[in-house]
């Protein structure tokens, strides 16, 4: 099983969605799986489990995440924007605009841990390449 792990490529995509170690796409970027504890959300182990690749390269590495969380929240609220238009219409003559913004609006703050989560995997994946060979001396 570990000869197949390291010859298969895994996506990026799918590890930067599931939280995964750029490096080898199998650790946990996070110790909580659930994003919604929100005392221990954000927390993140020093190395990766799998790897010992170290998750805070230089101090204040994640700065930047709030740049990706940002490009992340516009994209999901033109994606809403875009969806309720084709579905529900919008409208200058009725409140239609105003509802879009107000279910727009609820929906990023629901989804806030979970963003903010992305916007880390995002941003590490950025700095971190991934190494099919990582096990080898």
């Amino acid at each position: 099983m570990c000869a197949k792990n390291h010859t298969e490529k895994r996506s990026l995509i799918v590890s930067v969605l599931t939280n995964k170690c750029p490096r080898c796409r199998q650790g946990d970027l996070f110790t909580e799986k659930n994003p919604y504890k929100l005392k221990t959300t954000m927390r993140m182990p020093e190395n990766c489990a799998v790897c010992g690749q170290k998750f805070e390269l230089e101090p204040g590495f994640y700065f930047g995440t709030g740049y990706v969380s940002y490009g992340l929240s516009i994209a999901i609220f033109a994606m809403i924007f875009i969806l309720w238009g084709l579905t529900i219409g919008l409208s200058v003559y009725n409140n239609s605009i105003i509802e879009c913004l107000i279910t727009g609006i609820v929906i990023l703050i629901a989804m806030q841990p979970v963003l903010q989560r992305m916007a880390r995997s995002v941003w590490i994946a950025f700095f971190v390449k991934y190494d099919r060979d990582w096990s080898r001396p």
